[in-house]
């Protein structure tokens, strides 16, 4: 069994996108674009997290549209109040999460 130096657990126990959740600084925003339309913005995350399968999960349970663009998750519509109830339900520290 092969030891993690870092945290002294077996290197199988460790579920390090859990970890990295925990470890966030999320930001949600809003944004008006052309003609009016409302987007809000879902920024903050590192590079350890998979972004496609956080923005599919956000779009599924707000229904809605959305996209993933140089590291910031684009969801059409004002869902700032949404966003951070799901992201807890993902797994996200609330903590974490800022408006």
């Amino acid at each position: 069994m092969e030891i993690d130096p870092r945290t002294g657990l077996p290197v199988e126990a460790i579920t390090w996108e859990d970890l990295a959740k925990s470890e966030q600084k999320i930001t949600v925003s809003t944004v008006s674009r052309r003609y009016g339309k409302i987007i809000t913005l879902v920024s903050g995350f590192d590079k350890t997290i998979d972004l496609k399968q956080t923005a599919r999960s956000l779009k599924e349970s707000l229904a809605c549209g959305g996209t993933v663009k140089d590291g910031v998750i684009e969801l059409q519509g004002n869902h700032q109040k949404q966003v951070r109830q799901t992201l807890v339900k993902l797994g996200f520290s609330p903590d974490s999460i800022s408006d």
